[in-house]
């Protein structure tokens, strides 16, 4: 077995999978599905493992797994459906020849198009040769879909419906409803702040959906996946190391196996090694790996971004004095102190400013200029990756990182802000 084998970011983890804080939640899907619940929500965090749970309690054999991002119609979403299962959409074609131009001359000889005999003939055109596919009109998705999936124990698996535009939301969760009313099974999974999208908030789903929420890992959680992936490679990592990986982690089981991948290659385990193996480590292996780690998460382009801000219109942005002898403005202050140590995802205003405070020599930013700053980084961040990853709750004044491996990159790629 080789370490890729292993440690398996992205996909199912076959020797370092993870379940048993999850007992509950499993038991709770199996009698959902055993119970006759057609409509199962899913609601977790961005990696955080509600795939990797869908796919081994459920068993990959019985999904049709689809995901909500580019959908723009319930067609384009069950089209992808069809195509996974094999199902024909009906459609027709034409095949058309013309030409396009004009013929000029006298012409002496036989009669036709093209002749042979006296005379002088002008040509100016092309022929031209197409072929037009239309999808018939009459096709009715919704009933299709009953007809090929109902009762046959499948399970659609819509992954990150909340990509979906929220006018479109509210049709195929309609849809859905019918489908289920025909025996056709859902899990459908979402983001918590998305947990009352169309679906939830369907009132005639009422009594056929059943939700299940999902939060960030624990540490102790996260150090698991490295104890059981590096026991299968014979290899023995300092306790401290394995703790540090996980804290760096912040929640993702999915970012956990990417640090133990790349401790892999650093540390030149990717077999297993004969017998127990203890390995040493160091603070200079912990950063390389954690570098090469940032690199694979590229937020480079969106960190710059955030950094610089909005135009300023001609004002200059008040600048800051920090411990470390560099001087910047709000909005590079901000995403330091977003780095700073301990790594978390959610950073009250509180916290925020005590961060802001450290990095500080002198003087510190208002109150004022902190919150609407961060108000901009958030917009600035999620149109640059055209989704949400990161929110500015101005109620509640909360920063909400939604995707760890934005938070690792601030802290690991340092030459970006």
């Amino acid at each position: 077995m080789k370490a890729t084998e292993i440690f398996t970011p992205g996909r199912l983890p076959t020797h370092t999978y993870v379940g048993d804080h999850l007992q509950e939640r499993a038991k709770e899907l199996q009698q959902a599905l055993n119970a006759g619940a057609l409509v199962i929500s899913l609601s977790g965090p961005s990696k955080s493992g509600k795939t990797v749970f869908v796919e081994t309690n459920v068993g990959r054999d019985r999904l049709v797994q689809v995901t909500g991002a580019g959908v723009n119609s319930p067609e384009k979403l069950w089209d992808r459906v069809f195509d996974l299962i094999g199902t024909p959409i009906t459609s027709s074609s034409s095949n058309s020849k013309g030409f396009d131009g004009k013929v000029g001359g006298k012409v002496g000889g036989s009669a036709g198009f093209l002749v042979k005999g006296q005379g002088e003939v002008s040509v100016e055109g092309a022929w031209s040769n197409s072929q037009t596919t239309t999808e018939t009109d009459s096709v009715d998705y919704l009933q299709l879909l009953i007809r090929e999936l109902s009762d046959t124990g499948l399970v659609v698996f819509v992954d990150d419906f909340h990509y979906i535009p929220a006018e479109v939301q509210k049709e195929i969760s309609n849809q859905i409803k019918e489908a289920a009313r025909q025996n056709v099974i859902f899990i459908v999974a979402s983001v918590p702040y998305h947990s009352d999208d169309a679906v939830r908030a369907n009132p005639d789903l009422r009594g056929r959906l059943v939700k299940l929420d999902f939060d960030y890992w624990d540490q102790d959680q996260l150090v698991k996946i490295a104890h059981a992936g590096f026991k299968h490679l014979n290899a023995t990592l300092p306790q401290g190391y394995l703790n540090a990986l996980a804290a760096e982690a912040a929640g993702s089981p999915q970012l956990m196996q990417t640090l133990c991948l790349n401790t892999c290659f650093e540390l030149d385990i990717e077999e297993p090694f004969a017998a127990g193996t203890p390995i040493e480590t160091s603070d200079v292996t912990f950063q390389r790996i954690c570098g090469r780690t940032a690199a694979n998460s590229d937020y480079s382009s969106t960190t710059i971004k955030m950094s610089e801000g909005p135009k300023t219109r001609g004002q200059d942005r008040k600048h800051y004095q920090l411990v470390n002898g560099e001087i910047c403005d709000v909005y590079p202050l901000i995403l330091k102190a977003v780095a700073d140590d301990p790594p978390e995802l959610t950073i009250r205003y509180a916290n925020l400013q005590e961060r802001i405070g450290r990095q500080c020599a002198r003087e510190v930013p208002s109150g004022s200029s902190v919150t609407g700053a961060c108000s901009h980084i958030a917009t600035i961040a999620n149109e640059s990756e055209n989704r949400a990853i990161l929110e500015w709750d101005s109620g509640n004044d909360v920063l909400d990182i939604r995707d760890p491996y934005l938070l690792f990159f601030l802290r690991w790629g340092h030459r970006h802000i």
